[in-house]
C-alpha cells in the first residue's frame, strides 16, 4: 500500500457542498415504474346457488380462523394444533421467512457507508554485488521490513434509486414469504382435517362391513341348516358362502386404507408413522357440519387468500427490480476516503509517529458511468420487464384459480348432501327388501338369489352412505380451505426467529 509522505490537504467547503448536494439528490424519486396494485374486478355474488345451509353472509373472522372448531371434535382440534407446531413444511416456510428477512438486511446495507480495515507486513531483501577481488562469502545483504495499516471508506449515494428499488424488492419478497407460510398453513390444516375424516370414514365402513358380515353369516348358517334338513340344495349353500366370503374380502382393503390414513396423519404432524395409532384406533363417528355456513362474497375471499396475496407481493417485488435494472443506465456517485500509516517498527503503529514515518489522508467524490456495454443494461431491463409481465399473469391466474376452487367447493358441498339424502332413502328400501326376501325364501315363495341380491344391495348402499357422510364433511373442509381460513389462528402472521 502506497501512502503519501505528507498529509494530503482536503478542502472542507467543496467536499461538504458535494455531500449536501448528494444527499438532496438522493431524496429524488427513484427511476423505473412505481408499483400500483392490480385492479381485480370480480362478481359481487357467487355463481353457484347457495343452498343446503350455505349463506352469502359476512363471515365471522374468528370462526373462519378456527373453522375446525365448528365440527365439535376435540381430537381434531388437538391434531390441528400439533400439526401447526410440528409439521416440517411449516418449519421450512418459517426458515424461508428468516432467509428473506436476512436478504432484506443485505439490501438495506447498501444504503450506508462501508468502512474497511487493512494491515500488512512487507519485507524485501537486498544484496550488494561482489566487487573486484571479493569472494561470494564477502557478499553483503540485509532485510527491509515495512508495516502498514489503515482504514478505507466508501459510500455510493443512491441518487437514481437503484439501491432503494432493491430494498423495495427485498421487502416485497419478505412479505411474499410470509404469505407463503400462511398458504402452507391453510393447506396443512385442510389436509389434517381431510385425513382425519378419511380415518373416521374408513372406521365407519369397517363397522358397516362387520355388521353386514354378521347378518350374512346368520343367513349362511340358516341355509346350511336347511340344506342338512333337506329343505334346500347345495347351490344355495355355495351361494350363501360366496356372498359371505365376498363381504369378508372387503375388510383387508379397508384396513389397509385405515392404516395408510393414520400413517399419513402422523407424518403431517411431523412424527413417525404409527405414533397416532393408539389415539385414533378407537372408532368414532364422522364429524357432522354445522347446519349453517356463511361464505361471504368473492372480493372478501380474494383479500384473504394467502396465495393471492403472495402472488401480488411477488408482482410488487418484480416491479421494483425493473427500477433497479433501470438505475444502471445512469451514473453512479460515491464518496471515498482513506487514512493510512506506514512504519519500520510495528510498535510505532500504535504510538506517536516520528518524522521518519509516513502517514496520510485522502478522499473525494467519484463518478462512474457505463458508457458502452453493447446493450447489456437495456437487455436486462427487458428481462426484468418480461418477468414483471409474467408475475402479473401469474397473479391473474391465481385469482381465477381461487374463484374456481370456491365455486367447485360450493357445488360439491351442496350436491353431496343431496346424494346423501338419496342414499338414506335407498337404504330404507334395501332394508325392507332384504327382510321381505328373507321371509319369502323361508316360506318357499322366492328364490335364494333374491335374498343374496337384497343383502348385497343393502351393503353397497350403506357403504356408499358412509363415504357420502365423509364427503359432505370433507367438502365443507375444502370450502373453508378455498375461502382462505385457518392460518391466522395458528400464529401465521409473523416469524421473528
Amino acid at each position: 500500500m502506497h501512502i503519501p509522505g505528507k498529509i494530503i490537504g482536503v478542502k472542507v467547503e467543496p467536499l461538504l457542498f458535494i455531500i449536501i448536494i448528494a444527499l438532496i439528490l438522493s431524496g429524488c424519486a427513484a427511476v423505473g415504474p412505481n408499483y400500483t396494485p392490480p385492479e381485480t374486478t370480480v362478481s359481487e355474488t357467487w355463481h353457484s346457488q347457495l343452498e343446503k345451509g350455505l349463506a352469502a353472509e359476512e363471515m365471522d373472522p374468528q370462526t373462519l380462523a378456527a373453522w375446525w372448531t365448528t365440527l365439535n371434535d376435540a381430537e381434531l382440534t388437538s391434531l390441528i394444533a400439533r400439526a401447526a407446531a410440528g409439521n416440517l413444511d411449516v418449519k421450512q416456510a418459517q426458515s424461508r421467512i428468516r432467509e428473506a428477512r436476512a436478504r432484506r438486511g443485505i439490501a438495506q446495507a447498501g444504503m450506508f457507508p462501508t468502512l474497511n480495515f487493512s494491515g500488512s507486513d512487507t519485507w524485501t531483501r537486498s544484496k550488494k554485488e561482489a566487487g573486484p577481488g571479493q569472494t561470494r562469502e564477502q557478499y553483503s545483504g540485509h532485510f527491509d521490513q515495512l508495516y502498514a495499516t489503515g482504514f478505507d471508506s466508501g459510500w455510493e449515494i443512491d441518487i437514481f434509486g437503484g439501491v432503494r428499488r432493491s430494498v423495495e424488492a427485498a421487502e416485497a419478497d419478505l412479505q411474499a414469504s410470509q404469505e407463503d407460510l400462511h398458504d402452507v398453513l391453510v393447506s396443512l390444516l385442510g389436509e389434517v382435517a381431510l385425513n382425519y375424516i378419511e380415518v373416521r370414514t374408513y372406521q365407519a365402513r369397517l363397522a358397516t362391513v362387520n355388521e353386514n358380515l354378521k347378518a350374512q353369516n346368520e343367513t349362511y348358517q340358516l341355509i346350511l341348516w336347511r340344506s342338512q334338513a333337506g329343505l334346500s340344495d347345495e347351490l344355495a349353500v355355495q351361494q350363501g358362502r360366496y356372498n359371505l366370503e365376498s363381504t369378508r374380502a372387503q375388510i383387508p382393503t379397508l384396513h389397509t386404507g385405515l392404516e395408510e390414513a393414520m400413517n399419513r396423519m402422523a407424518v403431517l404432524l411431523g412424527e413417525e408413522p404409527g405414533k397416532v395409532h393408539e389415539e385414533l384406533i378407537k372408532t368414532e363417528p364422522i364429524p357432522v357440519p354445522a347446519p349453517k355456513t356463511a361464505v361471504g362474497v368473492p372480493a372478501e375471499m380474494l383479500r384473504r387468500r394467502p396465495d393471492v396475496r403472495k402472488a401480488e407481493r411477488e408482482l410488487a417485488a418484480q416491479t421494483a427490480r425493473v427500477g433497479a435494472a433501470t438505475a444502471d443506465l445512469y451514473p453512479k456517485f460515491s464518496l471515498n476516503g482513506s487514512i493510512g500509516v506506514e512504519a519500520l517498527s510495528i510498535n510505532k503503529l500504535a504510538s506517536n509517529m516520528s518524522s521518519t514515518d509516513r502517514w496520510g489522508v485522502s478522499g473525494g467524490p467519484r463518478l462512474s458511468w457505463a458508457i458502452f456495454d453493447a446493450g447489456a443494461i437495456r437487455q436486462n431491463i427487458k428481462v426484468q420487464s418480461a418477468l414483471q409481465e409474467q408475475a402479473l399473469i401469474q397473479y391473474e391466474s391465481t385469482v381465477l384459480g381461487a374463484l374456481e376452487e370456491v365455486e367447485n367447493a360450493l357445488v360439491s358441498y351442496s350436491d353431496e348432501q343431496d346424494r346423501m339424502y338419496n342414499l338414506r332413502a335407498a337404504i330404507q328400501a334395501a332394508q325392507a327388501a332384504a327382510e321381505l326376501a328373507q321371509n319369502k325364501y323361508q316360506a318357499g315363495l322366492t328364490d335364494f338369489n333374491n335374498v343374496l341380491e337384497a343383502q348385497r344391495s343393502l351393503l353397497s348402499f350403506q357403504d356408499q352412505l358412509d363415504q357420502s357422510k365423509g364427503n359432505v364433511t370433507s367438502n365443507l373442509i375444502r370450502l373453508y380451505k378455498a375461502l382462505g381460513g385457518g392460518w391466522a389462528a395458528c400464529g401465521g402472521e409473523q416469524v421473528n426467529r
